[in-house]
């Protein structure tokens, strides 16, 4: 055994481990950063097809549109990105006896890849770091509260030096691992706040019961036949149920190409037919796509088989579409000292990779160094006060927008998601506006500092749109209440707690947009 003392441990290397440990090395901040696996990247999985096609058997798709963090990430480190194949006709099997519908429509919905797989992200963002801050195959045990810091105990069996313990002493933890099994597999002393426990049983970890296939050809034969690529099985004998195209770039002549499916078949029916899938899933694609897609290189991976990802939780309670950032796993617990990250503690993108840099987010800043704040210039604090007074006069006409999208939407016999697109549409009109009100106003931010890509001027340049999304809600909630025509529409008179949780949802995430780009805008005027 042996005992080091550091500042910060960051345990878990996956995407928001690794976003966070690049901070830190940039603050120059002291940090070591644990991982269970032998191998960065957690979920993020990649491997090489015999002829050197890169292949994700974890997390592909990205949406630039929707996850800022996610594309501004790809744009720093260099990466080439690329749209997800949809053109042609999607196929449709609900009968195994008879063949496959078609359709022709758009699946993905302006999804992006990385060229090279995401292992190159990965690879991309652990270049920076300093290898002697990395411990790889340092499973976490434990976790014990002494006062001034936490202890962390690590399994580390069959590292060179023979020894089976380490145990480091922090003074801030950031456990970045998927809740259930910190709640399963680490022994905390003392016991954790019962509410914390709860919230860690109760948030499933993404895509944890999922197995994931892919199938390398010479060539990309269904394109040629008009297909997609994109095919779901919806029948009891599935073995695939979701199928889409996983060429490794824009031109599958160049990149490699390739199908890739979702199993349909759960857990146990997969352990069942262990032996005979490979074969199951060339019988598929050869029933959806003809006898060209039984001859290719079959790669496979089950997380469920995986203890750093699938806790016996998820595989007893298996979620289809999970809420994730309770508040519980935002807040800081032992004095300040102990904090969670990963994508299933994410506000915005919970589950995705956008969520786990959103995670990696808030925890930046709340590791960031203390340093008295800097004063605002009478110049700049004249501009802020030119755009509070801009602000303050925004409630009515963003109501007004509201209420004139809402009977659009009416006249137009919409009769689903009245509030939630009105709301989200009158916000939007109303954060345009205010990046344009930001943009005229002239500030000066040549003598702020930007601290890990954020201006000082963001903080009190953005107060005063602080809760105005929460204010446009209530006033269009306490709008539907008293309206007639709303009273025909009991979902929208008298919302459900769970529609209005979706609504604040959406409404934050266009919020964190919002806060990306204004801050860009001020750093450009340094």
């Amino acid at each position: 055994m042996n005992e080091t003392d550091i500042d910060i441990a960051v345990v878990g290397a996956g995407l928001c481990g690794l976003a966070l440990a690049r901070t830190l090395h940039a603050r120059g901040q002291n940090f070591l950063l644990f991982e269970a696996r032998a191998r960065l990247g957690g979920r993020i999985l990649g491997e090489r097809s015999a002829g050197g096609m890169a292949l994700d058997l974890g997390p592909t798709w990205f949406w630039p549109e929707s996850e800022p963090h996610m594309a501004a990430l790809v744009a720093e480190l260099g990466l080439e990105a690329f749209p997800q194949h949809d053109s042609g006709t999607v196929l449709r099997m609900r009968d195994p006896n008879k063949d496959a519908e078609t359709l022709d429509q758009a699946v993905h919905g302006g999804a992006q890849r990385l060229s090279g797989g995401m292992a190159g992200l990965v690879q991309a963002m652990s270049g920076s770091l300093p290898a002697q801050a990395i411990r790889l195959a340092h499973e976490l045990v434990a976790v014990t509260d002494v006062g001034s810091y936490l202890e962390l105990r690590f399994r580390c069996a069959g590292r060179e030096t023979g020894e089976a313990e380490t145990v480091i002493r922090a003074r801030r933890v950031v456990l970045a691992v998927p809740p259930r099994l910190l709640a399963e597999q680490v022994r905390f002393t003392p016991a954790l706040d019962p509410e914390l426990v709860a919230a860690m049983r109760d948030t499933p970890t993404w895509m944890a019961t999922q197995a994931k296939a892919l199938m390398t050809y010479p060539q990309a034969f269904w394109r040629e036949d008009g297909h997609s690529g994109n095919a779901f099985v919806r029948h009891e004998q599935a073995v695939l149920g979701e199928i889409f195209d996983a060429c490794g770039g824009s031109d599958p002549s160049l990149s490699g190409a390739a199908l890739g499916g979702f199993v349909a078949m759960n857990p146990e029916q997969r352990t069942q037919f262990e032996m005979g899938m490979p074969m199951l899933v060339r019988s598929q694609l050869v029933q959806l796509f003809g006898e060209a897609a039984e001859h290719g290189e079959l790669h496979m991976h089950d997380w469920v088989g995986e203890s750093h990802t699938c806790a016996a939780l998820d595989r007893a309670d298996p979620a289809s579409d999970p809420e994730y950032g309770p508040p519980a796993l935002t807040r800081s617990w032992c004095g300040g000292r102990l904090l969670f990250g990963g994508s299933e503690t994410a506000q915005h993108g919970g589950g995705h990779m956008e969520g786990a840099l959103d995670a990696a987010l808030r925890l930046q800043h709340a590791l960031a160094p203390t340093r008295a704040p800097q004063p605002v210039s009478a110049f700049n604090a004249h501009c802020i006060e030119r755009f509070a007074a801009w602000a303050d006069g925004q409630s009515a006409p963003a109501l007004a927008a509201y209420q004139r999208t809402l009977h659009e939407r009416l006249s137009g016999q919409a009769r689903e998601q009245l509030t939630h697109y009105s709301v989200l549409q009158s916000l939007a009109e109303t954060y345009d506006a205010a990046l344009q009100q930001l943009a005229d106003l002239p500030f000066d931010a040549s003598g702020s500092v930007a601290q890990t890509g954020w201006s000082e001027l963001t903080a009190p340049v953005l107060q005063p749109m602080h809760g105005f999304g929460t204010r446009l809600l209530d006033d269009a909630l306490r709008f539907n209440r008293g309206s007639c025509a709303i009273s025909n529409f009991p979902d929208e008179h008298s919302p459900e707690p769970a529609y209005v949780e979706a609504i604040q949802r959406d409404m934050y995430a266009a919020w964190r947009t919002f806060v990306l780009a204004g801050n860009t805008l001020l750093l450009q005027k340094a």
